[in-house]
């Protein structure tokens, strides 16, 4: 079974632009990520990248969440690009169809966990975007599918308080707008 990861692969390519382009200065930037920097989120989402290999590898998964800054000590954008490679490399089209538990769903074979897992990175490329006074305009088509796709986990995510309460969008909101508003983040007006 073939799987098409061209999403995953692009949402990682927006968070690597992002990632390029911080400036030197703008890393301990406070994000919208309660308590967390632009280098927190960074090491969070390049720390991501180390859960996906665990996951292909069978090797047990690192805690992406406590103290992720230590993800991407010194060079940032190496550090991450470092990490997507080596993630990359344990891809295989075997460790793809390697069952990988999705919370309270059950297990997914990893490929298709990938096509979901898109809503993690893109979420913290518009933390990061916003920290470090970057656009934040989303591809729209991935959003559309990170909808999806936080409609499905925000509940158990909510029960462990590994994600803030949803919030109202305005009405008319774009989707884009609705999803941050419905993962907790508030989104200033244009």
């Amino acid at each position: 079974m073939a799987h098409n990861l061209s999403g995953y692969h692009r949402t990682l390519d927006l968070f690597e632009g992002l990632v390029a382009g911080v400036p030197h200065d703008a890393w301990d930037a406070p994000s919208p990520c309660e308590g967390w920097t632009a280098r927190d989120v960074a090491g969070h989402v390049t720390g991501g990248q180390s859960l996906i290999r665990s996951l292909a590898t069978g090797e047990p998964p690192p805690d992406v969440n406590r103290d992720p800054a230590r993800f991407v000590q010194g060079d940032v954008l190496m550090s991450w690009r470092a990490a997507r490679k080596e993630c990359a490399a344990a891809l295989t089209p075997e460790a793809l169809l390697r069952p990988v538990p999705f919370g309270g769903l059950g297990e997914l074979p990893l490929g298709d966990f990938l096509g979901g897992y898109i809503l993690e990175p893109l979420v913290h490329a518009w933390d990061l975007a916003r920290a470090t006074g970057q656009p934040s305009r989303l591809d729209p088509d991935l959003v559309h599918h990170a909808f999806a796709t936080a409609q499905m986990v925000a509940a158990p995510l909510r029960a462990a308080g590994h994600l803030a309460p949803q919030l109202t969008a305005s009405p008319g909101a774009d989707e884009q707008t609705r999803l941050l508003a419905f993962l907790g983040r508030t989104v200033p007006p244009a």
